[in-house]
């Protein structure tokens, strides 16, 4: 008991002691997106550390023993906020942590489902911006020694987020607008509808965690048909007859994956924040750009 006290005395101490010339700032970030911004901004003068990693899922996490000591000894703790992350104020706690916790929402006008904020603001480029500035500007504070040096990988970041979004709203544009319109299970694209115009339905009745039944699929077929929907997109489907049956009953098209509350690994389809923005707005052009 006394070696685990001494230990945790040292990591807060670690945190909150000023950098020495030539130490790289500890940062944690939440999850993997935020990860990805930090370390665009941040470069080799910080060490990053996701709490919830690549393919994982930071609605439901649950941070274990190893992650207090994570936190105790980051001196900058990076989180999105609104409302996203529950569990970390008792991570914190958990942690006696004094490092300066960084909201990367913060500036952002919130969506709202219901009564609660939509938590996924940076499936909006623009919101991404803000994501990046915020960023920047916590670590220029951390670390002023390196401010120069943020602040130029921001600026280089910044421009290639412009650059981003200007090829999402010209692959947009090649849709016709009678076809911007897809059923997906997932609800973390609010933020990129209102930007882009490409309406994200919700399937009646069905789960988002387990496949559809009979039931469920005879429902998705009539939403299909009644609304016109070109293109559906279910994570959790996995049968590839039923993907055929959607196909052949209402011509619509069955997309892949759309990535939308975490990166995957180095070598998946969506390993940084722009490929998985590329990544959708292909898998979307591909099976809404023409019948």
């Amino acid at each position: 008991m006394r070696r685990l006290c001494l230990l945790l005395i040292a990591l807060v101490a670690a945190a909150t002691s000023p950098l020495r010339a030539g130490d790289r700032l500890d940062v944690v970030a939440s999850f993997s997106i935020l990860g990805d911004f930090v370390r665009q901004v941040g470069g080799d003068k910080v060490d990053v550390t996701t709490l919830v990693g690549a393919n994982g899922d930071v609605h439901v996490y649950t941070p274990t023993p190893a992650d207090a000591g994570k936190v105790a000894a980051a001196k900058l703790v990076v989180i999105n906020g609104l409302g996203l992350e529950g569990w970390l104020p008792r991570l914190v706690q958990s942690a006696g942590s004094h490092a300066p916790i960084v909201v990367a929402s913060t500036g952002i006008a919130p969506l709202h489902d219901g009564a609660e904020a939509d938590p996924h603001a940076w499936q909006s480029v623009a919101n991404a911006r803000l994501y990046v500035a915020n960023i920047r500007d916590a670590l220029v504070k951390a670390d002023p020694a390196n401010a120069s040096y943020f602040q130029d990988r921001a600026k280089s970041y910044l421009a290639e987020l412009d650059g981003l979004d200007r090829e999402v709203r010209a692959a947009i544009a090649q849709i016709p607008p009678e076809r911007r319109q897809v059923i997906s299970t997932h609800k973390a694209f609010g933020y990129f509808a209102r930007d882009y115009g490409i309406a994200f339905i919700a399937p009646l009745g069905v789960s988002t965690e387990t496949e559809p039944s009979a039931r469920d699929l005879a429902r998705i077929i009539s939403q299909v048909k009644a609304a016109k929907i070109p293109a559906v997109f279910l994570e959790n489907l996995t049968d590839d007859r039923l993907i055929e049956r959607i196909a052949a009953e209402t011509g619509a098209k069955v997309g892949g994956t759309l990535y939308s509350d975490s990166l995957t690994g180095e070598k998946g389809a969506a390993p940084t924040y722009i490929a998985m923005v590329r990544h959708n707005i292909k898998a979307l052009t591909s099976a809404l750009d023409h019948p």
